[in-house]
């Protein structure tokens, strides 16, 4: 059963207030559809002051009516981000004063690592099949729980948990575009790397602070943290383990995303080329206990980014060339959705709109969640509808939709 929304929470407090619909949308000074709206669902989420509103009605805080606001953000709908990302924010930037404030963890026990180790499982894999909406929903307690535990034991393994747990929360918030959170979380997941003595996963959350520098533009900033830090943990091919090559041949892969934006392609080149004999040394050894944070390194995604750096440089038959290398469904799934998205834009810049199309109904299919966070995809049915001469059809009218493109 999923967690109550927004709109249960009204309906079960007017319903106790003894109200009807149009009493309570009386009281609160708002329309009688508003509450309908959210009562049956049609609406999940609400401006904040209508909260406010509605719970002043009621005569209760209006914390007894944020429910579960994870599916508005996941659904990138207007005005959910104060209440979705409530809980995260709170998990990540916790208040303060001058004095202590009271913390009501105090005296529970710590959870099992087990435990926040299959909980964490759990919320990787939502938010790599796309469903943000479950990996937000949980992530926050997760933090708390993790938190807590990596303070009442000091377990180096706990703290590495604690760090896996935070650059999750910074990928899975770059997504939803809340750069200042996500920014709190990939430092809280440097500090807790530190804690655990873990080189390999402090220099692989290096590369969720360089793609947050590259989501920003500064992509000069971007190449340094990322380079400077594949400086420092350059293995010895032969002699390297699985995760040593890793995270190397990530790093090398987000400077070479900066590279290639700054317009200098060789010098993305180059690195590419470094990332590539990573990947071969690496070949099918899987990359053990570091979850999706390092997996999913291989071959296939060095092309991968070979194929965004000729689409960063305006190269679209270079793009479909490159992508007649990377296996179908190859690496993890937000990677391949990505490298999918590139392809798109180049049939679109060949003028073959019907093949841009099927590519993005394709990934409509496969992750419409992941789909509707995109502005690249935005961007290449604006392209699509630019260039064709009669109107749209149907399916890129639905594209046009659920991406947010008002033509």
């Amino acid at each position: 059963m999923s967690d109550p929304t927004i709109g249960d929470h009204v309906a079960r407090l007017r319903r106790h207030a003894t109200l009807t619909q149009e009493q309570l949308a009386e009281r609160a000074g708002v329309s009688v559809e508003t509450v309908r709206k959210l009562e049956q669902g049609e609406r999940r989420s609400a401006r904040m002051s209508t909260l406010h509103a509605l719970a002043r009605a009621l005569g209760v805080a209006t914390t007894a009516l944020l429910g579960d606001a994870s599916e508005a953000a996941a659904r990138a709908e207007p005005d959910h981000r104060p209440l979705a990302l409530a809980e995260i924010r709170r998990s990540l930037t916790p208040a303060r004063g001058l004095g202590a404030l009271p913390d009501p963890d105090a005296d529970r026990p710590a959870a099992p690592v087990e435990i926040l180790r299959a909980r964490l499982r759990q919320a990787d894999a939502a938010y790599h099949r796309g469903d943000y909406a479950a990996a937000l929903a949980t992530t926050p307690r997760l933090l708390d729980d993790a938190r807590h535990a990596a303070e009442v034991t000091g377990s180096p393994i706990v703290h590495a948990t604690l760090a896996q747990a935070r650059y999750l929360a910074t990928e899975l918030l770059i997504q939803l575009r809340a750069g200042d959170l996500a920014y709190a979380a990939v430092s809280g997941a440097l500090d807790a790397a530190q804690a655990a003595g873990d080189p390999v996963l402090g220099a692989s959350t290096v590369k969720g602070s360089s793609w947050l520098l590259l989501r920003q533009g500064r992509l000069a900033e971007a190449e340094q943290v990322a380079i400077s830090t594949a400086d420092a943990v350059e293995p010895r091919l032969r002699r390297a383990e699985p995760a040593e090559l890793a995270v190397w041949g990530w790093l090398l892969l987000a400077g070479a995303a900066a590279a290639s934006r700054d317009n200098r392609p060789d010098d993305a080149t180059a690195l590419l080329d470094s990332a590539a004999a990573a990947a071969a040394r690496l070949a099918d050894r899987p990359v053990d206990g570091h979850l999706a944070i390092l997996g999913g390194f291989r071959s296939a995604r060095v092309e991968m980014m070979r194929a965004e750096a000729a689409a960063v440089a305006g190269e679209p038959g270079r793009v479909l060339q490159v992508a007649e290398r990377v296996p179908v469904g190859e690496t993890v799934a937000t990677s391949w959705q990505r490298h999918r998205l590139d392809v798109a834009w180049a049939y679109a810049a060949q003028r073959q709109y019907g093949e841009a199309t099927g590519v993005l109904l394709e990934l409509r299919d496969r992750a419409p969640a992941w789909l509707r966070h995109q502005r690249y995809a935005r961007d290449i049915v604006q392209t699509i509808s630019d260039g064709r001469r009669r109107a749209m059809t149907a399916e890129l009218a639905e594209l046009a939709t659920l991406v947010g493109y008002a033509a």
